[in-house]
């Protein structure tokens, strides 16, 4: 944490002294009866006035004020803080006295109500800014703490939003895993390694808040390969790249939902004419990701799917990570549905 983030509460106060300091010697350095006072005096008794401001400030701010923050109890604070001023202003008239006259009575204005009332008014309105401090500060460290807790609130959703990714991937490999045991199909050595290196990633590579996006295309078209092996190839399916993703950087497993869905909606062997199409175009910091594919007609389908928590979590994951900074356009239309996201990347 830099410096001034970790001291700017004393260096506020220092700031303030050291202003405040300048006009008091400022004012005290003026000629008085047309005689310039001295240096040294106008200077010892700025100091004298800065350290006694800073007394009764800092009693009220460190030991009459936190109480009534803490209780609320303005009637004992009031009180407090009335027999702390009046005490104060008692003894620094005195000290004033002596150190200034000896009380000879020869310096009149230090007798008169004139020095009382400018002590009492000049004070007040010290202590109360001091005071508007405390409470600004305590305002701000309110709000640091109310920020936190919203980060922390948001880091756990997204980590259970992407907790629930694996479960929902391994439900639909699971499936396909099935269907090849089952069939007894020779692709199924192939399909449980690609699980495996696939797995990896999410358990070990994955766990970042930014991932290189040329580990999350790599990730796709494992992902590609295994649902092909499992549909023996039967239908066409692209994977296009444009730009250089190694330098890039993505919230991981952020894609992934859509390609799925395009697979469990618009692929069946028994439709001829399904397709899936992706492109992922990198420009500048602008990643725009597209999947389109073909729909199976309602009457091919045994029971009518839903689409599930995958995109309502994808959805909330983009407001999370990406809040302002994507755009997500869906078309569902007849005979396709297409997806296209637009990220805003760091």
């Amino acid at each position: 944490m830099p410096f001034f983030q970790r001291h700017r509460i004393f260096i506020l106060h220092l700031a303030f002294w050291c202003v405040y300091f300048s006009f008091v010697f400022y004012q005290m350095n003026e000629p008085r009866h047309g005689v310039q006072p001295p240096l040294r005096e106008v200077l010892a008794d700025s100091i004298e006035f800065i350290l006694a401001m800073a007394t009764i400030c800092y009693i009220n701010y460190f030991y009459v004020l936190p109480p009534f923050l803490k209780n609320k109890n303005f009637g004992q604070y009031a009180l407090r803080f009335f027999l702390t001023f009046v005490s104060f202003i008692f003894i620094y008239i005195q000290i004033r006295r002596y150190t200034k006259d000896g009380y000879t009575y020869r310096e009149h204005f230090f007798y008169s109500n004139e020095f009382t009332l400018r002590l009492i008014l000049t004070s007040f309105f010290i202590v109360m800014f001091i005071c508007l401090l405390k409470f600004i500060e305590d305002w701000f460290e309110l709000d640091a703490q109310k920020k936190e807790l919203e980060n922390e609130k948001l880091t756990t959703e997204l980590q259970f939003l992407k907790a629930q990714i694996n479960p929902h991937f391994l439900f639909n490999t699971l499936n396909n895993l099935y269907f090849l045991a089952f069939t007894q199909s020779p692709n199924t050595p192939e399909v449980v390694a690609k699980l495996s290196q696939m797995m990896r990633y999410m358990i070990y590579e994955s766990n970042h808040p930014k991932v290189p996006l040329s580990k999350e295309i790599e990730y796709m078209q494992n992902y590609i390969s295994l649902e092909k092996l499992r549909l023996e190839e039967n239908f066409p399916v692209s994977f296009e790249v444009q730009g250089n993703p190694d330098a890039a950087r993505i919230t991981p497993l952020i894609l992934i939902t859509f390609l799925e869905n395009a697979f469990k909606h618009g692929v069946s062997n028994n439709i001829k004419s399904a397709y899936v199409n992706v492109k992922l175009i990198l420009e500048a910091n602008t990643c725009i990701f597209s999947v389109e594919n073909s729909k199976i007609p309602q009457q091919a389908k045994n029971v009518k799917e839903k689409s599930g928590i995958g995109l309502q979590n994808v959805k909330r994951r983009l407001a999370l990570s990406y809040p302002s900074h994507y755009t997500l356009d869906i078309k569902d239309e007849a005979t396709f549905y297409k997806v296209q996201l637009v990220l805003q990347l760091d």
